[in-house]
């Protein structure tokens, strides 16, 4: 399994870049301020982090408990990613509609807009992560790497 420190590398650097890619692209989709989606995309960042951390820990000791090794499957991370999207999305709706003073309903798409840019990127960044920083694990068994 990653180690505290690697976890760590992992969660901020994932949400750093993000942030560099979603608060224009935002601020320009939902005709909102760049100022607004910034604060919107900081504290939203900083929940993920905190999330990401707990939420990639338990999910890999799930995994290892359940298949023996932490080493994903293209559909595992699949899945990965959903599951962490909707933990994320209960949390970050009611935030949203407060600081943005939008309805609920409004918050709802504009949470599941960043939900679907946010699995995809956990997708690839993840991918790309486990490459370039693969565990000893890993070596010798097939994966979708």
């Amino acid at each position: 399994m990653r180690s505290p420190l690697d976890r760590l590398r992992h969660a901020l650097s994932f949400e750093l870049i993000a942030l560099f890619l979603i608060v224009p692209v935002g601020a320009l989709v939902f005709q909102m301020p760049v100022q607004d989606m910034g604060v919107v995309g900081v504290v939203s960042a900083t929940l993920a982090t905190l999330w990401n951390f707990i939420y990639n820990y338990l999910f890999d000791l799930g995994l290892k408990r359940w298949t023996g090794t932490t080493l994903k499957t293209g559909a595992m991370r699949v899945a990965h990613a959903v599951l962490f999207e909707i933990g994320l999305l209960i949390v970050l709706m009611p935030f949203i509609a407060w600081y943005l003073g939008v309805s609920l309903w409004q918050a709802l798409v504009m949470d599941i807009s960043f939900a679907l840019f946010y699995m995809l990127y956990a997708l690839g960044f993840n991918w790309s992560y486990d490459r370039l920083f693969p565990l000893p694990e890993w070596q010798g068994k097939a994966s979708s790497n």
